[in-house]
């Protein structure tokens, strides 16, 4: 398998999967298939497709760590970033689409709703994750700050699912948010386990 994933297709292979959700948006918006209320289905989307690639980033280590294919660490900054990407879609698709790009509404929004407010505050240390993520910036900050930092994403990670589950409390709906939780819970089981271990 190591094979495979050090092959120099790999990385291509894997940013065109990565593109495909947004390609699909991009053409349900033009083919006008994102229902009776297109804003919020893209809102909703680039909000979904956010989780799953913050999963799947966090997932990474504990699979390269039980299969031992090495590999898998060259894909890790290629998700995160784009879950970056994503997320930062979800923001621009509530600040244009629901909020009209007006600045004043949308800083009052953040503070009057808490799960803007927790949305809000994910997104931002998942900026500072993206803006670290490039060798220069690694290399000026040194390898042990670099990596303080980057353990924050497990704080991403709890923002955002609750940012989804006050999100869903409206519509009393919990089913995906236990998903989430239950993945997020086994992954932060397992860096805590490590952290034993050591």
């Amino acid at each position: 398998m190591n094979k495979w994933l050090l092959h120099r297709l790999a990385k291509p292979c894997l940013l065109t999967v990565l593109c495909i959700p947004l390609v699909y948006l991009v053409f349900s918006v033009f083919t006008d298939r994102l229902g009776a209320n297109p804003a919020e289905a893209l809102i909703r989307s680039t909000g979904d497709w956010t989780l799953r690639l913050l999963c799947l980033t966090l997932v990474i280590s504990p699979l390269r760590e039980a299969s031992k294919w090495s590999g898998l660490a060259r894909f890790r900054r290629m998700v995160g970033v784009s879950t970056f990407f994503y997320g930062l879609l979800h923001l621009l698709s509530y600040s244009w689409l629901d909020m009209g790009l007006d600045v004043q509404d949308i800083a009052a929004d953040i503070v009057k709703r808490p799960f803007i407010l927790v949305g809000f505050t994910a997104m931002l240390l998942l900026s500072a994750l993206a803006a670290t993520s490039f060798n220069v910036v690694i290399k000026a900050m040194g390898a042990k700050r670099w990596q303080m930092l980057h353990r924050s994403v497990y704080a991403i990670a709890v923002l955002a699912t609750l940012h989804f589950f006050w999100m869903r409390a409206g519509k009393n709906d919990f089913t995906e948010v236990g998903v989430y939780a239950a993945i997020l819970g086994i992954l932060l089981g397992w860096r805590v386990r490590r952290y034993l271990r050591k």
